[in-house]
């Protein structure tokens, strides 16, 4: 058995823990989260740049004005939008359930792409309702996360290696800022998955997926950068030092965009988009014991529960999806429905 892939997924999906968990320290320790998005696709698109110029400049067809217009609302909703409700909802909330809420991007993706007549749905089959019942689980476990949170489960003892003392306006503990924090999750979340359906169609257009990245990084940064500038004129916040803020960002845009991306690649040629998709729930796993270990972070009995559904829901999805495909079911355009983004084309989401 080839080890190759499994290393790379448990990288990959490293790496997007480490996001999450540096995300979150930056956010606490006072950094304005819609500049953070303004500096990381900046950062992303100066590192891509480059890389997609050399590999598919020449081969890249011309970039019409519909096109390019497409793109800017795809990156307007799905990158600087999605991003910036997510920094909202890490400060409110935190990294181990913005993990866990990205077990719901594929049944999310799944659901727009049925609206979009991409997917099918044949309610009397196994495949079917393997579908629907993964829908059903991704529902339970939003509500769960949602609306409960229970009691504190405690790891490590409470011994961390890190303490950083939230410096945020808008960070509270109540129950009121944990609900608008989910929602805002769930809300971020919806809105890139509703981006990978609508990618699908600008692709065959414009099928240089490396330019198609930048493009997005570009248009984002430029989007982006209004959107930190209107909300946020103090130039000290603008200031990155040697510090946490700086390597957050470098991490976030170089390393969570343009590492994954070339990751994600190899192992979508090598094992498919079901196998990528499928082990997602490594990132929740990392991510809790990250910010455990990290920061002394506990987890809620909610937040474990309704992980669990979401995790339940994207595999009775994956599993109806791939015997769909093994019984040559459905449209195969769709199999990107599994696929996970370098949140950021994915331009990552962090």
């Amino acid at each position: 058995m080839e080890k190759k892939p499994y290393f790379a997924v448990l990288l990959r999906h490293s790496i997007y823990a480490g996001m999450f968990l540096l995300s979150k320290a930056a956010f606490d320790g006072g950094m304005n989260n819609f500049i953070f998005v303004f500096y990381r696709q900046a950062i992303a698109t100066v590192f891509l740049l480059p890389i997609a110029l050399y590999f598919e400049w020449k081969t890249a067809p011309p970039l019409s004005f519909v096109t390019f217009a497409k793109i800017f609302m795809l990156s307007l909703f799905g990158i600087t939008a999605s991003l910036d409700l997510q920094g909202v909802a890490l400060i409110y909330t935190s990294a181990s359930l913005a993990a866990a809420t990205v077990n719901s991007i594929p049944v999310f993706t799944f659901l727009f792409a049925l609206l979009f007549r991409l997917e099918v749905l044949r309610l009397r089959s196994i495949v079917g309702i393997a579908k629907v019942g993964g829908i059903v689980f991704c529902t339970g476990g939003v509500l769960v996360l949602v609306f409960y949170k229970g009691p504190q489960l405690t790891l490590f003892n409470n011994h961390h290696l890190f303490t950083i003392h939230n410096q945020h306006p808008l960070h509270d503990a109540s129950t009121h800022t944990w609900l608008k924090g989910c929602l805002l999750m769930m809300a971020s979340n919806i809105l890139w998955a509703l981006s990978l359906v609508l990618q699908a169609f600008v692709l065959k257009s414009y099928p240089s997926t490396l330019l198609f990245t930048t493009l997005q990084c570009l248009v984002s940064s430029f989007q982006s950068f209004i959107v930190a500038i209107a909300l946020e004129r103090d130039l000290d916040e603008w200031k990155l030092g040697w510090d946490l803020r700086l390597l957050a960002v470098l991490y976030c845009g170089i390393v969570a965009t343009g590492v994954t991306y070339s990751i994600q690649t190899w192992l979508i040629k090598k094992k498919g988009p079901v196998f990528l998709a499928m082990s997602t729930p490594i990132v929740l796993v990392l991510t809790t014991l990250g910010s455990a270990f990290l920061f002394g972070e506990n987890i809620s009995l909610g937040s474990g529960i309704g992980g669990l559904l979401l995790i339940a829901g994207l595999y009775s999805v994956l599993w109806g999806k791939s015997k769909e495909l093994k019984l040559n079911l459905g449209p195969k355009e769709i199999d990107r429905e599994c696929s996970l983004p370098v949140k950021e084309s994915d331009t990552t989401k962090s």
